[in-house]
């Protein structure tokens, strides 16, 4: 009998550390993908546009639409969002690509001489603005509007840097709005082109822009 409990002592004591070692090794991976995400928030008119521009970029794992800015909790798209800007979090992972390659690519999709919307949206919730989260992405993001400026001396670029606030994602029974480019690609692109979103874009950066 005292042969018999030492075996199950002996087997359960092996199950024990194996499982130990697993969890050991499934947390170890689970650090390691959390600390190759890491999340910027950029407005540039249209989120369904941002959405669909950001996620062409190499690095880039997802992009949600939302709202940001304002001081209104829970803002909604055909309720209330006032001062809010359409905005869209972006996840990313830094191995493949870092936050200056985000804003390199965020300029060239906005228009960043307008100051009351964004091509044929109007008004606050369509303006274009870069979130900073740190002084490191707040650093990065004056250097890169210096460049825009510099690039263009006779125009005024009006695009501001603010810094980070509350996201609202847009949810319920307006979730239709995640991934619309890829859900209604017709009227998506038929927007799009009625908005004159890329024909503006070519005028100003010519073929650095991606659509």
């Amino acid at each position: 009998m005292k042969v018999l409990f030492a075996i199950l002592a002996f087997f359960i004591t092996v199950a024990g550390t194996v499982y130990a070692v697993t969890m050991e090794k499934t947390d170890g991976m689970m650090g390691q993908n959390m600390a190759m995400t890491a999340k910027a928030i950029f407005a540039g008119g249209c989120f369904w546009c941002m959405e669909s521009d950001f996620e062409k970029l190499d690095g880039v794992t997802d992009v949600v639409s939302g709202f940001t800015g304002g001081t209104l909790k829970n803002p909604t798209y055909n309720g209330n969002h006032n001062g809010h800007y359409e905005a869209v979090e972006v996840s990313y992972d830094p191995s493949k690509v870092n936050y200056e390659q985000l804003l390199d690519h965020y300029w060239v999709n906005i228009d960043p001489f307008d100051d009351g919307g964004q091509f044929c949206d109007r008004g606050h919730s369509y303006l274009a603005a870069i979130f900073v989260a740190n002084d490191a992405e707040r650093k990065s993001a004056e250097a890169s509007w210096r460049a825009v400026e510099q690039t263009f001396p006779d125009q005024n670029v009006v695009t501001p840097i603010l810094d980070v606030s509350i996201f609202y994602p847009i949810q319920g029974n307006e979730s239709y709005h995640q991934d619309f480019y890829k859900k209604s690609p017709v009227r998506y692109q038929y927007y799009r082109w009625g908005c004159g979103r890329d024909k503006r874009l070519k005028e100003i950066w010519g073929n650095k822009t991606v659509n």
